[in-house]
């Protein structure tokens, strides 16, 4: 087994932080992920004929070595799941088959033995090579850790290094799914008493969408980078005459979800705090989405409810036949007699979570109407409509 390091750095400085799994974990941390990764190994080569494994892949923060670091009386702890890729020769859904039962538990296995969420996705290198860029590729092959195979696996994938080809719907994606995450907290918030661990779960989702939304605006103007300490930088010297006045804001939230990635805690914010921070990124996440969306769909939307309501496709980009057929596939035989049958399913997301997250208390019959309509499943109520359409969200963010 050849273990070793690659990314596509611009200076030695960069190249030596990916020789770790964290910036600055304690030594007993990186060690245990080391070993973690080393069972991980042993255990893919076992389920996995050498002559057809390509490579073990450790993405995500720890393979791009930022992982977060959980501070404990212990000393230092993970706290991001550990997202391997492993590379098999031939057709990706032949090889799920074939050995996805294996792998799979192999996963959960890993993760009941560490108490670290250990996530195993099958692909090939011929399917990344071949497919189009988007934020995941790029984040994927620009910063990695090769567990088994050669350093130089990513070869023949350089498309997928360049952030300018990142297209400017998945700065809408990203926002999509980090905005999802700002909603559910608002149905934690919603409830009172809230648990300790329901008001973690509403300051995790805080941070990651402060992340986001400069990120978002990173990848939208083609500046986007592996490296959420780069992505900072280059967050401070992003001139856009439109957004001139929230500039100041993003760059502070951006700040806050920087050091939540790489040190994240425990929430040590009251009740009554969490629902302000939450309706400060609320409101500024409106102002960001609402900015890409015009820009991306070249039409002005005034409130989320134009948004929502506005009859043009929100994704122009796929095709109408694919559309169907997934719509079939996910919603039964009728869905090919509805109105939206040539929409992707992800329009219904991009249409409701507006009118959800920052409509709420206007949510009146015309709303549950329409959520109705696309998420396919009654919605009376606020509640119920969250809990639609988060059952869609996790088939198609």
């Amino acid at each position: 087994m050849l273990e070793s390091h690659h990314a596509r750095c611009t200076n030695a400085e960069e190249y030596a932080s990916l020789l770790r799994f964290t910036r600055d974990g304690d030594a007993a941390l990186e060690s245990w992920l080391g070993e973690l990764c080393a069972k991980t190994a042993t255990g893919i080569q076992r389920i996995v004929p050498c002559a057809s494994l390509e490579a073990l892949i450790l993405g995500g923060g720890y393979g791009r070595g930022e992982g977060g670091v959980l501070k404990t009386e212990d000393g230092d702890a993970s706290y991001n799941d550990l997202e391997f890729f492993v590379l098999i020769r031939g057709a990706p859904r032949l090889n799920e088959r074939r050995y996805g039962k294996a792998i799979h538990d192999l996963g959960h296995r890993l993760t009941e033995e560490s108490g670290l969420e250990v996530e195993l996705k099958i692909t090939s290198l011929a399917s990344i090579r071949s497919s189009e860029t988007t934020m995941f590729y790029y984040d994927l092959v620009c910063g990695h850790r090769v567990t088994i195979g050669p350093p130089d696996i990513f070869d023949g994938c350089e498309h997928h290094t360049q952030a300018s080809r990142i297209p400017l719907h998945e700065a809408t994606r990203l926002m999509m799914n980090r905005c999802s995450g700002l909603l559910y907290a608002q149905e934690r918030l919603s409830r009172s008493p809230i648990t300790e661990d329901e008001a973690d779960f509403v300051y995790r989702n805080i941070a990651k969408a402060q992340l986001a939304m400069g990120d978002a605006l990173l990848a939208a103007n083609g500046q986007y980078h592996w490296s959420c300490i780069e992505r900072h930088q280059r967050l401070k010297h992003l001139a856009l005459r439109e957004l001139a006045d929230e500039m100041p804001l993003v760059i502070k939230a951006h700040a806050s979800g920087v050091h939540f990635k790489l040190h994240p805690e425990r929430c040590p914010i009251a009740h009554a705090g969490l629902h302000e921070l939450h309706e400060k990124v609320n409101a500024l996440g409106w102002t960001i989405w609402q900015w890409i969306e015009q820009r991306r769909l070249k039409r002005s939307f005034a409130s989320p409810a134009q948004y929502a309501h506005d009859p043009a496709s929100k994704c122009p980009e796929t095709r109408r036949l694919k559309n169907a057929l997934v719509r079939v596939m996910a919603f039964g035989p009728t869905a090919a007699l509805r109105g939206d049958r040539w929409r992707y399913p992800r329009e219904s997301l991009l249409r409701i979570l507006p009118l959800l997250l920052w409509q709420r208390d206007s949510y009146s019959a015309e709303s549950a109407a329409l959520a109705n309509r696309w998420l396919h499943r009654p919605a009376p109520t606020w509640n119920e409509a969250v809990e639609a359409y988060e059952r869609l969200w996790c088939r198609f963010n």
